[in-house]
């Protein structure tokens, strides 16, 4: 296991580094001089000549390059254009807020999505079923600037249950609207994906078995029916929860949850270029890290992606 986790490491350095190149061009052919809008538009040609002589964009887009990799190599992001505070203290201070947006939001769809796609599967073709596809089939359709703003106008200005926006200094309160605004997606498809596998796993031979053995229902469905599902189920939370991890925009800015998704944003329209390489290279790192772990839980989960390794590595 260990080597292979190493192997997973060595792999994404070459990848790290195609994605910072391909990141950094497309930002020079993004629209706007980020100098300009520092200045301001009345700024003179020789204040915009210091500016740029002091962020190095006055050098060749190569050595603006290769500069950048440099910083990299030293363990640093670069400093934000208009605050001049270090990036990767930013990304290191708005993690937090969205590693709880995004934990909270991963539960509340794991939870609904499997309980929902498992009632689906149990009750096949009832009336149960067909509730629990229009639940799931609504969630992957609704957009989620639409949804965000339709529960806050319910539970927020109508009901007044929750409040419509903000952080609340941690409150738990101010944290269920954008988590179920988040989540919603993901439930719906876990739904789906959580009665497709389970009704495969309902028709294998091991739960008649079980079934004849005198197992209650609840033990069947729990113990042999969920548990023989879960790899698919495992891989979708696994990447969603590795999106949401690198920011959700829209979510966190409809409820001005100040994380890395609205981090991001605010350096995208300001052409914030060191913010924007931060954002993506974390990103990245969080998403690979997401993706090793659910490999490592398949071993876990399935006998026979254990027995693979060992035979792969004697």
């Amino acid at each position: 296991m260990l080597v292979y986790i190493a192997k997973r490491i060595l792999l994404f350095v070459p990848t790290l580094l195609g994605i910072t190149l391909i990141t950094f061009l497309l930002m020079q052919a993004l629209p706007g001089d980020p100098v300009q809008g520092m200045a301001g538009e009345r700024a003179n040609p020789e204040t915009l000549a210091r500016i740029r002589a002091e962020l190095g964009a006055d050098r060749p887009l190569p050595l603006q390059y290769l500069g950048y990799l440099k910083l990299l190599a030293q363990g640093e992001l670069g400093r934000s254009y208009y605050t001049n505070r270090k990036v990767a203290d930013d990304l290191l201070q708005k993690f937090p807020n969205t590693l709880k947006l995004a934990l909270t939001a991963v539960l509340f769809a794991s939870m609904g999505g499997i309980f929902l796609g498992t009632l689906s599967a149990v009750k096949r073709g009832t009336a149960w079923d067909k509730v629990a596809s229009v639940i799931s089939v609504g969630g992957i359709s609704i957009p989620v600037f639409w949804l965000g703003l339709t529960l806050m106008l319910i539970f927020a200005l109508y009901l007044r249950w929750l409040p419509p926006s903000g952080m609340g200094n941690g409150a738990f309160a101010y944290l269920i609207l954008p988590a179920m605004t988040l989540g919603t997606y993901s439930l719906a498809y876990i739904s789906r994906i959580t009665r497709s596998s389970m009704i495969d796993s309902m028709s294998q031979p091991y739960i008649a078995t079980a079934r004849a053995k005198g197992l209650s229902e609840i033990t069947v469905i729990a113990k042999h029916a969920l548990k023989n599902s879960l790899i698919p189920i495992v891989t979708i939370i696994g990447l969603d929860l590795g999106s949401y991890l690198n920011g959700a925009v829209l979510t966190e800015t409809i409820f001005g949850w100040d994380g890395i998704g609205r981090y991001a944003l605010d350096g995208i329209m300001k052409r914030d270029y060191p913010v924007i390489m931060g954002v993506v290279l974390f990103g990245a790192v969080v998403f690979v890290a997401m993706n090793l772990l659910v490999d490592i839980t398949y071993r876990y989960l399935d006998p026979r992606v254990r027995v693979s390794g060992q035979e792969q590595n004697p």
